[in-house]
């Protein structure tokens, strides 16, 4: 198993089983031609156990180093540098996953740009809705205040227009009662 937490541990994890199966083949070999072992396999089972190391930490540095660097990089993509890419110089599958990281960080960083594109766009007409909803709440609240004013003028006027009533119609009652006191001699002229 892979622990992607340590630099070092996908180095050890590929190296070392290479190394450890290579030697124990040439222990199995030693071991099945242990009776006519001589200086010469001793030589030559040095020999392919230093090529064994040198081949499993080859192997184990060429896979470890790009995979390292790719999980650097996705490392970063995640925590939101946008603009981070990996550049694989080999010609192997590294190189795919390389390119199709890359891709993958284009595309995020080209949908996050659309994304506050979106948002600037949504920003300014949300902008414009609300000062146009603010003049007309203005110049709703501008006619009714001008209602307002009408309506108190209008009161004021009835006002005035029903103590005038009053005043008048206590002004025909007077006159009525003139008009009545008058009348009553008249009647009380003819009947003598």
């Amino acid at each position: 198993m892979i622990n992607f937490n340590s630099k070092g541990s996908i180095f050890f994890n590929i190296s070392l089983p290479i190394i450890l199966v290579g030697v124990f083949v040439i222990v199995i070999f030693a071991a099945l031609n242990f009776q006519n072992l001589s200086f010469q396999i001793y030589a030559i089972s040095a020999l392919a156990s230093i090529f064994v190391f040198l081949f499993g930490f080859n192997t184990g540095q060429r896979f470890a180093t790009p995979m390292q660097e790719l999980i650097k990089k996705a490392d970063k993509l995640s925590k939101g540098e946008l603009g981070s890419r990996i550049y694989i110089e080999t010609k192997d599958e590294f190189a795919d996953l390389g390119q199709a990281f890359n891709k993958i960080a284009e595309d995020l960083e080209m949908s996050h740009r659309e994304a506050e594109k979106a948002q600037a766009v949504s920003d300014v007409k949300v902008r414009a809705k609300t000062q146009e909803l603010e003049e007309v709440i203005n110049d709703l609240e501008l006619k009714v205040r001008g209602r307002a004013q009408e309506l108190q003028r209008m009161i004021k006027d009835s006002e005035r227009l029903e103590s005038l009533a009053k005043s008048k119609e206590y002004e025909i009652l007077q006159l009525k009662k003139q008009v009545g006191s008058l009348r009553k001699p008249k009647k009380d002229a003819r009947a003598s």
